[in-house]
């Protein structure tokens, strides 16, 4: 995004926009999910909130604008308040990517039903695509990302024991190995995520 603010300011404004529209709604969800199913810890720190300033982590959010990589403000909660921690642990974190795909499902059918004008049709097209990437990157199945999380409440005890000790000592060191390019090809992520993304786009757009 870093070139386009160069070369075309006004569509780095809608894609950044975009961008913090989708953060903010993943965000949300998360909380949302965890205050239904009993933690109010969320609630207490402010994050059941649509306002992007509860949600925007400031390095972050300037490495997405700039390099396409970065994160929002993690949602805290006590699974201690949790009735069935480890199955609720991975719902709250499914709550984040199933939120990004409703609204990209809903933005989709307003661009196709609606009237709407040049610019407000960019913006849903781009929010639609980022809320895609972001929902379909974060249910890779590791560390820190929420698709780690969905899998060790979804595994059987014993196996999701094991896996969540080997993934959090290497989650991140795997994520980085993923989301760097070698060379000057894409990083090894895209060639997961892309045809992905493309797809629903396709069907969305």
């Amino acid at each position: 995004m870093l070139g386009l603010l160069f070369s075309n300011p006004f569509l780095f404004a809608l894609e950044a926009v975009s961008l913090i529209a989708a953060l903010t709604i993943h965000e949300y969800a998360h909380a949302w999910m965890a205050d239904r199913l009993g933690d109010p810890t969320p609630r207490a720190q402010g994050r059941l909130s649509l306002d992007p300033r509860r949600h925007l982590d400031p390095l972050g959010t300037v490495l997405l604008l700039f390099i396409g990589f970065g994160w929002g403000k993690p949602v805290e909660f006590d699974p201690y308040n949790l009735q069935h921690p480890r199955r609720d642990s991975a719902l709250i974190a499914l709550a984040g990517p199933a939120s990004n795909i409703i609204i990209a499902v809903l933005l989709s059918f307003a661009l196709h039903l609606l009237p709407l004008p040049g610019i407000l049709a960019a913006l849903l097209v781009f929010t639609i695509h980022i809320s895609l990437v972001l929902a379909i990157f974060n249910l890779i199945p590791i560390h820190p990302l929420d698709g780690g999380k969905i899998l060790i409440g979804f595994l059987p005890k014993e196996i999701a024991m094991e896996w969540d000790d080997m993934l959090h000592k290497y989650g991140m060191i795997i994520l980085l190995f993923l989301i760097f390019p070698f060379g000057n090809s894409q990083s090894p992520v895209s060639y997961l995520v892309s045809p992905i993304v493309e797809g629903l786009l396709k069907l969305l757009i």
